[in-house]
Formats: C-alpha cells, structure tokens, sequence
C-alpha cells in the first residue's frame, strides 16, 4: 500500500504525500454511494412498516435510487469536463449528504421518494468521474494498483452494507440509516475540496439535447428491465424499450454532430477499450444475472434463511477485496487482458459449479464455489478497468469513466432482469445461472481477442521508454 504514496522524479499526477487525502475523499464518497444500496435493501420492510405502505411501493425506495444515479452517469461525466471533476464530485457528495438528511426526517413515502432520488442525483456526480479522477491522483504506473483499490473499496462497501444495516435497525429506527451518511458527507466535501487535483474547465457549451436524450434512453431501459423483474404487464415493458429504444438512436445521432458531445464515439475507435468495455458488460451480466438466481436457489430450493443466505454471499465480496489490490498491482506489470481472461475464466468455472448444485448440498460446498467466483472477479476487474481508463485520452478520461460506469450499471440491472424473465417462465433456478455462465463466456471471448493487442502496446511503450533512456545519457 506505501509504494502508491511514492514519489518519483519522472510521476504524473499528485506528488505522494497530497494522494493520501485526495484518495480519502475518493473511498468515503464511494463507499457512502456502495454501503448505501445495500444497506437500505435490508430496511425495506422496516421502512414499509413504519410509513405504512406495502412492500411493492417501498421497493421504490430502492428503484428510484437506482434509477436516477444509472440515468445522470454520462450528464455528470460531461458536465465534469466543463466545470472541473473537483466541483462535480464536491457537489455530489454535498447533494447526497443533503438529500440523506431529509431522508432521515421524512415522514410519508413520497417526500422519502424525493430525497432518493436526489441521493441518486449525487451519487450519479460521484461515481460517474470516480475512476477518471484516480487517474488524475495517481501516476501512470500506478494505475492498475490504484483501480484495485477502488475495486476493494467496493466490494467492501457491498460486503459491509447488510452487516451494517442489520446491526443498526436492530438499535434504532430505520431513518437511522440515512443519517449515519451525515458525518461522514461532511468530512468528504471537505477532504475533496482541499485535496482533490484543481483543474480548469474546458470553453464552449454543454450538450443540452444529448444530455435530454441519454436520461431518457437510460431511465426508459432501467424502468423496462425493473418492470421485467417485477411482473409489469408486456405492454407497458414494451412501451418503455420503444421509448429507449428511440432516444437512443436520435442520442447516436445527435452524437455525431454536437461539438461537445456527451460521448466521443471516436472513443470506441480503440479496440481495446471497446472490447474492454464489451468485457465489463457482459461480465456484470454474469454477475448480476448469478446475485439474484442464487438469492432463489438458497432459500427456495435449499432451505437456507435471508440471514443465511446474506452469509453464504460474503465469499464473493470478500475475495474482491483481497484479489483485486494485488491484481491491479501486477496489471502495472504485466498483460492486464491476461490477468482479466485468467479471472473470467475462473469466474465461468465457478457459476457452472454453482449452478451443478442441488438441493442437498451443504454449506462448504456453496462457500468453496463462492470464493472462486469472487477470485475470478476479484482478477479481472482492476486490470480490465485499467485498460478502460488507459486506452483514451487523458482528456478523454471522464468521458471513459462515465461509459465505465453506465455500462456496468446497464448489465446489472439486464442481468437482474433476465433472473425475472426466465424465473416467470417457469425455469429453474439453475437454468438462470448457466445464463450467467454464458454471458461470463461471452465476456471471455471478447477479453481474449484483445490479449495481442495490449501485448502491442505494453512493447511499443517499453521500447519507447528505452529510447527516451538512451537519448537522456548521450544527451
């Protein structure tokens, strides 16, 4: 961990000492965004009870969160290029610190309602530029190390978050819950206003229309696929695929003309990053797709209680944290598309020996096939997401970050939808996991096919810095 605080002639970036705060602020903004989601999962029947509304509506707590940080990712990213990374992520972590307060004092559903979705609001702001910005704190060759820490912090937060709300609700109320963000809001606007990297915003304009269009492509997708997971009748799904659908291709449209679009699609000409994104996708998918299926599979098929259940998940997240630093730190080194097949790979082993489970199988044998799938993950998203950063630009880096973080919201969200889909046509379980499987495989596919050519370029990268070495001495 001390070697991401060094400080070497040639490093870009913030000197070391300065990324100790900024990188403080970075980990408790995303951590309140990633503990939050979790941790309010757990109190939706308290929160149902104690507002006295059915559970169907106080899934809304939960959706409209969801939907509007998933919506404003790529409007925060492009905003961010405008007014600098540092306003945007100060204001989202003071929006979300805000909106968490009014949370705690609401008394009906549909004021909560309202401060969710501003919560989405700032967590949008937050996580959106996250990882553009520890390219920003961080030298290039510690890039891949960084990433894994992000990815550690995450896993974190998701381990941590029904942990943290059982242990609460079991003291207090559930608006309790909100307020426990209010200390820790305060002191990340603060660490990221003094420590965060200052940086002029670009001239010109906004891309008003494209902003317009990607909300309602993005929220008409995330509304269709929770209507898929949630039984709304085939109409209205259709309805609103149509309208996402349609802003999508008026979006594409639009990109291609704006001055400053929202998203490059010169961005996309890399392979590397296309098929590092197409990776990431799919991959979310699998993993998405295999939380639900396997919520069903221990309790309805196996017998295990909610309480259980969240116990057998803990592997997963638990392994992220500890794989995923130490892969991003040999991602600096080596083939970062190896280490991300070699995780895939481990990942798609471990969702078909999930979904070869039966009804009688004991705890080891869930534990054992959790932690390999959360070791697969765990190695293949830092050095994945260090060729999604690396591959652009440096001033396209927000722009990366914003498509980062839809995609991955996207597939999801698709492979909490298809759990639904398949579950109200009567599949078993399983079926839904050797789904995941697939789309894991797919992922594979797509991460393979970029091995030679980040091998290129790790080479073309080595000769160069050894010409530039040769030039200083005979200079």
């Amino acid at each position: 961990m001390s070697q991401l605080f060094e400080t070497r002639p040639d490093d870009d970036g913030l000197p070391g000492p300065e990324r100790r705060l900024a990188v403080l602020a970075l980990i408790l903004g995303t951590l309140m965004a990633v503990v939050d989601t979790t941790m309010i999962n757990i109190a939706l029947p308290s929160i149902a009870a104690g507002l006295e509304v059915s559970a169907s509506r106080a899934v809304w707590v939960t959706n409209l969160f969801q939907i509007s940080c998933a919506a404003f990712l790529l409007v925060f990213a492009a905003l961010s290029e405008l007014v600098s990374r540092r306003r945007i992520y100060v204001a989202g972590v003071g929006i979300f610190t805000l909106a968490s307060l009014g949370s705690a004092l609401s008394t009906s559903l549909e004021s909560l309602l309202v401060f969710r979705a501003l919560q989405g609001l700032g967590a949008a702001a937050t996580l959106s530029i996250g990882p553009s910005l520890y390219r920003s704190i961080f030298p290039s060759r510690l890039l891949g190390s960084a990433l894994g820490l992000s990815a550690m912090v995450v896993a974190g937060g998701y381990a941590a978050g029904p942990a943290i709300g059982g242990v609460l609700l079991s003291v207090a109320d559930w608006p309790w819950l909100f307020a426990l963000h209010l200390p820790l809001g305060a002191v990340a606007v603060v660490l990221a206003w003094k420590a965060l990297p200052r940086e002029a915003g670009r001239r010109g304009g906004f891309d008003l229309a494209g902003a317009l269009l990607s909300v309602a492509m993005l929220c008409g997708f995330f509304v269709a696929m929770d209507g898929v997971g949630h039984g709304m009748p085939a109409g209205r799904v259709a309805a609103w695929l149509f309208l996402s659908i349609a802003a999508a291709l008026l979006f594409l449209r639009r990109q291609r003309r704006a001055s400053h679009p929202l998203m490059p699609l010169a961005i996309f000409r890399e392979p590397r990053f296309s098929l590092a994104l197409v990776a990431q996708g799919t991959a979310f998918v699998g993993q998405g797709l295999a939380f639900v299926a396997l919520s069903f599979l221990f309790q309805s098929d196996m017998g295990f209680t909610p309480l259980e259940t969240a116990w057998l998940f803990t592997p997963w997240p638990l392994a992220i944290m500890l794989v995923g630093p130490r892969a991003g730190r040999l991602a600096d080194r080596v083939n970062p598309s190896l280490l991300s097949s070699a995780g895939l790979g481990l990942l798609l082993v471990g969702l078909a020996l999930l979904a070869r489970l039966d009804a009688e199988a004991g705890v080891v044998d869930v534990l054992w096939r959790m932690l390999l799938c959360g070791v697969g993950f765990g190695l293949f998203q830092p050095p994945n997401n260090r060729e999604l950063m690396s591959t652009v630009p440096r001033e396209r880096s927000a722009n990366a970050s914003g498509i980062m973080s839809t995609s991955r919201t996207v597939g999801q969200s698709l492979g909490v939808a298809l759990v639904g889909a398949f579950l109200a046509t009567g599949m078993p379980v399983q079926a839904t996991l050797w789904l995941g499987a697939l789309a894991t495989l797919l992922a594979l596919g797509a991460s393979l096919a970029r091995v030679p050519l980040a091998g290129a370029a790790q080479r073309e990268q080595r000769l160069s810095k050894e010409a530039t070495r040769g030039e200083g001495r005979r200079g």
